[in-house]
Formats: C-alpha cells, structure tokens, sequence
C-alpha cells in the first residue's frame, strides 16, 4: 500500500477508453435482446419493444456519431499520437470536471447499465418459469 498522499507520475486522461464505450453498448444491446427474447410473448407487445429497441439505437447511436465528428475537429495538438492501452488508462486519473478519479473507479459508471441488463434477464427468466409452470 502506498503512502503518498499525492500519486505522482501518473497520467491523467481527458476521455474515456474505448473498450468503456464499447462495453457500453455491449450492455445496451444484451438489454434489448433480452427484451425482445424474453419478454416477446404476446401479440400486443411488439409495438413497444420496437420503441424501446429504437430508443436504445438513438442512445447509442448519437453520442457514437458525435464522438466522430469531434475527433474528426480536434485540434492537431490535442491529438492523442499514440494508442491508449487499457491497461494504462486503468491505472491512471480520468478528468472529471475541476476533478479526478481514478481510471478503475470510473469504470463504475458502467454499473447502472450492467444492472438494468442483468436485472431484466434474471426478471424475465423468472417470468418465464412462472409462465411455463402455470399452464
């Protein structure tokens, strides 16, 4: 355990990593398949799983293009000239308005998604055992 109460020599990181982004969307899509998977009983049911499903595409698919045009107009100094590993970015600082937190504790944003995903598996898998054991 270290003793210094300042960290010294660690970078610090203005964005997230893509592998964040990309378990992200990994969340979002296990939500909607579950969804449609498990929950896709009735006739009636289509209609809002169609919205949800393109809700869900919107969340995803805005900030994936914002994301784009912004690295397309960065500055040519605010370049990253190398690849991030994630590894790295782990165990470095993330920049969070006038603060920082560390890479590891920011991966805990990704918590709420992986709660609503799993959650609504685990509600529809019982569901389903309900279903199949009343009839």
């Amino acid at each position: 355990m270290a003793r210094e109460l300042v960290a010294h020599n660690r970078p610090t990181f203005d964005q997230l990593h893509p592998n964040i982004y990309k378990a992200a969307v990994a969340l979002v899509a296990w939500f909607a398949l579950a969804a449609w998977v498990l929950f896709d009983r009735e006739n009636d049911i289509g209609l809002p799983l169609a919205m949800v499903s393109t809700l869900l595409l919107v969340a995803v698919v805005l900030p994936w293009s914002l994301s784009l045009v912004w690295q397309r107009h960065r500055m040519a100094d605010r370049r990253h000239p190398e690849k991030i590993f994630y590894r790295d970015w782990k165990t470095g600082d993330f920049a969070v308005w006038g603060s920082k937190l560390r890479g590891a504790h920011a991966i805990d944003m990704l918590l709420p998604l992986a709660a609503v995903a799993f959650g609504l598996t685990a509600l529809g898998i019982v569901f389903m055992i309900c279903a199949s054991t009343a009839s």
